[in-house]
C-alpha cells in the first residue's frame, strides 16, 4: 500500500502539473504566436509606416517651407505708408461756463468764416439763458477770487501768460486765417498780447497803492480809502479779431478782483474761445472768466438788464444800441464803461493805462478811533 501512494503521488503531480502546463502550454503559446501573427505584425508596420514617418509631402514641402504670404510679412512692416491727403477735423467751439466747456442750451451754432469766406469752425450760439447761466457761475466764483491775497491773483495771471507763450504759434496761425494779415504781422500781435498781460499780471499787489490812500482828517480818526473789485463784470469784446484788444478789455477786469462774463466777437470769435482754452489750462478758478459766443445783440440787453450784474463794458457794442444798454443797465445802476454814442475805442497798439482797473473798482473808506 505504501507503494501505490508514492505511485499515485506522481500521478497527481504528473495532473496538476500537466494542468498547469495547459495554461502555458502549446495552445497558450499558440495564442501568444497569434497575437504576434504576420498579420497583426504587418498591421503595426502599417502604423509605423514609412508614409507616415518619413512623409516628404509634410516634412519638406516646399508651398509650406517658402509660403510667400508668411516670407514677406516682415518686409510688409518695414513698408513705407504712402502719404494721403487728409482732411481736417473741423472743430465745433463751445461755449465756457463755470470752468467747464457746455453746448449752448438751444443747441444752435453758426460757421465762422475767415475774410475769404472760408470756413474756420462753428461757435456755439449763446441764447438768454447761456448768459444767466454765465452770471451766477460768475456769482459764485467772485467771493474767492476777490478774497485772494493780491499777490496770488498776480501769480495765477502770470502763470496765463506762461501758457499762452508756450502756444503763440496757434494764436498766430489762428490770426493769419482769421484776418488775412501776414504771419509776421500776425506773429508780433501775439507778442504784444502775451506782454501785456504780463503787465497787467503785476498790477494786483500795487494798485491798492494807487488808487487807496490814507485820508486827513480834522478829528482823533484813522480815514482810510480802500480799493474793492465792483462784483461781476460784463464785457462786450471788440469786434476785431485780435487777441491784442481781447487781452486789452479781459485783463484789468480780472487783474482788480473781478469776475467776468465776456460776450466774444460775433464774427471772429476763435481768438476768444482759444484764450478760455488757455484759462481752463492754467491756474484761474472755474468761474471767474466766462465766455459767450453769438449775438452781442441778442446777449447784451439781457445782461445789461441782468440785476446781478455790477458793471458793463460796452466797448463791443454798436454805437446805435449804446442808448438803450445805457437805460437798461440803469435798472441796478450798474457801472457802465465806453459810454455815449460817439464813444471811440482806444488804439490796442498803444501803451496800456489804467483806465480800464481803476473803471471796476469801487473805493471804500474806513474810519477808525486813534488810540483804540
Amino acid at each position: 500500500m505504501p507503494e501505490r501512494k508514492s505511485a499515485r503521488k506522481p500521478a497527481s503531480a504528473a495532473a496538476s502539473n500537466g494542468g498547469r502546463g495547459k495554461s502555458a502550454g502549446a495552445g497558450k503559446t499558440a495564442g501568444r504566436a497569434k497575437t504576434a501573427s504576420p498579420a497583426k505584425a504587418a498591421g503595426r508596420a502599417k502604423a509605423v509606416g514609412p508614409a507616415k514617418a518619413v512623409g516628404p509631402a509634410k516634412a519638406a514641402s516646399p508651398a509650406k517651407a517658402a509660403s510667400p504670404a508668411r516670407a514677406t510679412r516682415p518686409a510688409r512692416a518695414g513698408r513705407t505708408v504712402q502719404a494721403t491727403p487728409r482732411l481736417d477735423v473741423r472743430k465745433t467751439y463751445k461755449l465756457f461756463v463755470g470752468g467747464a466747456f457746455p453746448r449752448s442750451e438751444s443747441g444752435r451754432s453758426y460757421p465762422v468764416t475767415g475774410p475769404d469766406g472760408m470756413l474756420l469752425a462753428h461757435a456755439a450760439l449763446a441764447s438768454r439763458k447761456d448768459a444767466r447761466d454765465a452770471v451766477s457761475a460768475a456769482r459764485k466764483a467772485l467771493p474767492g477770487w476777490s478774497g485772494a491775497t493780491a499777490y496770488n491773483r498776480g501769480q495765477v495771471l502770470y502763470r496765463v501768460a506762461e501758457v499762452l507763450e508756450g502756444r503763440a504759434e496757434q494764436f498766430t496761425a489762428q490770426s493769419v486765417k482769421a484776418t488775412g494779415v501776414p504771419p509776421a504781422e500776425a506773429g508780433s500781435v501775439v507778442a504784444a498780447a502775451i506782454d501785456r498781460w504780463v503787465w497787467y499780471a503785476g498790477w494786483p499787489d500795487k494798485i491798492g497803492q494807487v488808487d487807496g490812500a490814507a485820508n486827513p482828517v480834522a478829528g482823533p480818526y484813522f480815514n482810510l480809502s480802500v480799493p474793492e473789485p465792483t462784483g461781476v463784470v460784463a464785457l462786450l469784446a471788440p469786434p476785431e479779431a485780435s487777441l491784442l484788444a481781447l487781452v486789452s478789455v479781459l485783463a484789468p477786469a480780472i487783474a482788480t478782483g473781478n469776475s467776468v462774463v465776456l460776450v466774444a466777437s460775433e464774427t471772429a470769435p476763435l481768438a476768444a474761445i482759444s484764450l478760455a482754452e488757455v484759462l481752463a489750462t492754467s491756474d484761474v478758478p472755474g468761474g471767474v472768466v466766462n465766455v459767450l459766443t453769438g449775438r452781442p445783440a441778442e446777449l447784451a440787453p439781457v445782461l445789461a438788464a441782468h440785476m446781478d450784474v455790477n458793471a458793463i463794458d460796452l466797448t463791443g457794442a454798436a454805437p446805435g444800441d449804446r442808448a438803450e444798454l445805457e437805460r437798461l443797465a440803469a435798472g441796478n445802476v450798474k457801472r457802465v464803461y465806453a459810454a455815449g454814442a460817439g464813444w471811440a475805442a482806444e488804439d490796442w497798439a498803444g501803451p496800456p493805462g489804467l483806465s480800464r482797473m481803476l473803471a471796476f473798482l469801487e473805493t471804500k473808506t474806513v474810519w477808525h478811533p486813534i488810540g483804540t
